[in-house]
């Protein structure tokens, strides 16, 4: 039997489904023979194929490529770890099996595969079932401003456990694709033809349970709702990105800031320099360590990832409260069909006789027994920083080569800078489960890796653009084997790319009352001819 982690090098012919859609004929740019390169030795190939240098790049283009532990875990001794660390990433969780106990009384998902397939990005869907694999959404509510609703936190959950019902009733939220015409008519010059479109969601009446409160305690009327979807983004080199120096992650915002605006949140775009809180820190910050992951730059470390909390509602030594907002439990308290149960499924929480007082105590109590052992979080977070990310494809060919030349020049490195370097690579752990050189966490020291990515936000303003309009600028390596990984191509925050060629195009948007900030260089690539444009769509589904 072959094992998954097999490095496969050399020629793989691969037969990838072309991405139709009407009115378009754009199709899949890598639709021909992928070279991964044979190198004898690290010079053998230009320095842009080793994309995580020599700790963090694999060498195998099967379905597998997104699941491979990079070259630093098996050097630092930590196969069984993360071989461990993947079981929980791959299994659903219940109420009562062993280890995988604790799921609800309200969850997003069951397992973490069921939003990463594939362990990449999710799927575009056309409903909202979170029981479907590959269903990588999350619903977003927020009020006009765009502030998420209080009472129903950063992720709305549509599973619970009984007698619980979950906040919103997937069934009833409809979610429609509508066609998007942009400024050029969805033509170049050339006569070439693409399609765009774009997710309107819905919720029918009786979706919600309970009602939207702000953070503020007052109730927010569906009719000044906003409705979002946002779907999960990949693990691969996510431990590599956090070995960046936060002083040069800094400094870049220093450069740019210098003549781009960018999210007032963190930068001072009058004095150009950073937002400070009230206690001086730097607001770009999150207990000393820079943010630099998920779409809202809401997560500074990979060591800050509250899986299984957040998602299955497990609860672990560090986490011993429900992810569950404090107004959930109010409602749950006042409805009949809900306390007349409670003590059915929960007889230990019979503490007053009264069910209403005691789901309240139970909703806020924050010494719940723990659910999931500490090592076995441990080798969940070694797999998680220890994904490696798979080579460049097509490094030595003239495409790639010519690709790579008009990405820079049209101005799409400006935003996806090519390269960074990780420093020591001292590991910050803000629950204290590691210290800063613990053999026990793998670790990318000294690396000159290739993500395409300045870790800054910039805004797109896409029709229906996700809350806030500020986005993280997407790293762009290994996205082109996403076909082959997970049996689809969608791109963007919420899926509705369903190729390179339409992620491009939705970036040179003028809508939601802005001009996109990438919309110079849209302008730039358009100017290309026909050939030139698949060579830039080849060169970006090869890194």
């Amino acid at each position: 039997m072959i094992s998954k982690y097999t490095k496969t090098a050399g020629l793989l012919s691969l037969s990838l489904a072309c991405i139709s859609c009407s009115n378009s004929t754009s199709t899949s740019a890598i639709d021909d023979i992928i070279d991964i390169g044979k190198p004898t030795e690290k010079t053998d190939m230009p320095e842009d194929y080793y994309t995580g240098g020599e700790l963090g790049t694999v060498f195998n283009l099967s379905s597998a490529a997104y699941e491979q532990p990079a070259p630093a875990i098996e050097k630092q001794g930590l196969s069984h770890a993360f071989s461990m660390g993947e079981y929980f990433f791959e299994k659903p969780f219940t109420q009562t099996e062993e280890p995988f106990k604790g799921l609800g009384p309200l969850y997003i998902r069951s397992s973490c595969q069921h939003c990463h397939l594939g362990y990449g990005h999710g799927k575009r869907q056309t409903k909202y079932d979170s029981s479907q694999q590959g269903n990588g959404y999350i619903l977003m509510i927020t009020d006009e401003n765009d502030i998420v609703v209080q009472s129903f936190g950063w992720v709305a959950m549509g599973k619970a456990t009984a007698p619980f019902k979950p906040q919103f009733d997937e069934k009833k939220v409809n979610i429609d694709w509508n066609e998007y015409t942009d400024e050029w008519g969805n033509k170049f010059d050339d006569g070439e033809t693409y399609s765009l479109i774009y997710p309107e969601v819905t919720l029918e009446e009786g979706c919600i349970y309970g009602k939207l409160i702000d953070k503020d305690g007052k109730e927010v009327p569906m009719s000044k709702a906003k409705v979002r979807l946002e779907s999960t983004i990949g693990f691969i080199g996510t431990g590599l990105i956090d070995a960046i120096p936060d002083e040069d992650i800094l400094q870049q915002y220093r450069n740019e800031g210098k003549h781009a605006t960018l999210n007032p949140q963190f930068w001072n775009n009058d004095t150009k320099d950073f937002v400070k809180n009230s206690d001086g820190t730097l607001a770009v910050e999150n207990g000393g360590i820079v943010y630099k992951f998920d779409y809202a730059l809401d997560r500074a470390s990979v060591m800050s990832d509250a899986s299984f909390w957040e998602v299955q509602n497990v609860t672990r030594d560090d986490f011993r409260s429900h992810y569950i907002p404090k107004e959930y439990w109010q409602f749950a308290a006042q409805d009949p069909e809900v306390t007349s149960k409670f003590y059915e499924y929960y007889p230990e929480w019979n503490k007053t006789g009264d069910p209403a007082k005691d789901i309240i105590t139970f909703g806020n109590a924050t010494d719940l027994p723990v659910e999931m052992k500490e090592s076995d979080y441990i080798n969940y977070m070694v797999w998680h920083r220890g994904i490696g990310i798979p080579a460049a494809r097509n490094t030595t060919t003239e495409d790639f080569k010519e690709g790579k030349r008009l990405f820079s020049q049209i101005g799409c490195a400006n935003c996806h800078r090519p390269t960074w370097t990780t420093g020591e690579d001292k590991i910050r752990d803000p629950y204290n489960r590691f210290s800063s050189d613990d053999t026990r966490m793998v670790h990318y020291p000294n690396q000159k890796i290739w993500p395409y990515t300045d870790l800054v936000q910039h805004r797109l303003f896409m029709k229906n653009d996700l809350r806030t309009g500020w986005c993280k600028t997407a790293p762009l390596w290994g996205r082109g084997l996403m076909q082959i990984c997970a049996g689809h191509s969608d791109r963007l925050h919420d899926c509705r790319a369903r190729n390179t060629l339409e992620a491009i195009m939705w970036h040179g948007c003028c809508s939601e009352g802005g001009k996109s900030d990438a919309h110079w260089a849209v302008e730039n690539f358009r100017k290309l001819s026909k050939e030139q444009r698949q060579q830039v769509i080849k060169f970006v589904d090869s890194i």
